[in-house]
């Protein structure tokens, strides 16, 4: 009896591996079918448009103010000597930039963080758009 339910989970599996298999090799631009995700039009949809430009209006602005933080440190040490007067007690500047640029990296990848999970329950809103058949 236990030789028969695994025959009959082998060959249950390797159908649904065929299935997968030719699932995979039809066309893509045909018609969809039925539990293939169709990504062209997800793409051509005006919600994940939105997302994509709600996003890249939240990282484009962030991205620079980092790197813009960053690359400020070296450049003010190099070329002046502003960063090289006391903050307080025997304590420059330039220490006081450099752990600030710590503290705002943590802050900016929280900050991310919680935009991201924001974007992805999106996505996950359109992923689930598109299961029931409303792009096509």
């Amino acid at each position: 009896m236990a030789n028969n339910i695994e025959s009959s989970i082998k060959t249950a599996s390797s159908l649904e591996k065929k299935k997968q298999y030719s699932a995979k090799s039809s066309n893509l631009n045909s018609s969809p079918t039925v539990g293939v995700t169709n990504f062209t039009a997800i793409a051509e949809s005006a919600e994940f448009k939105a997302l994509k430009r709600k996003k890249n209006k939240f990282i484009l602005p962030i991205t620079i103010f980092f790197l813009l933080s960053y690359i400020l440190l070296p450049i003010l040490t190099s070329y002046s000597t502003i960063l090289n007067n006391n903050a307080f007690g025997d304590i420059a500047w330039v220490w006081v930039y450099a752990l600030a640029l710590f503290v705002m990296t943590w802050v900016l990848c929280m900050i991310y963080v919680r935009r991201a999970n924001d974007f992805d329950k999106e996505a996950e809103k359109i992923f689930e758009k598109e299961k029931a058949g409303d792009y096509k």
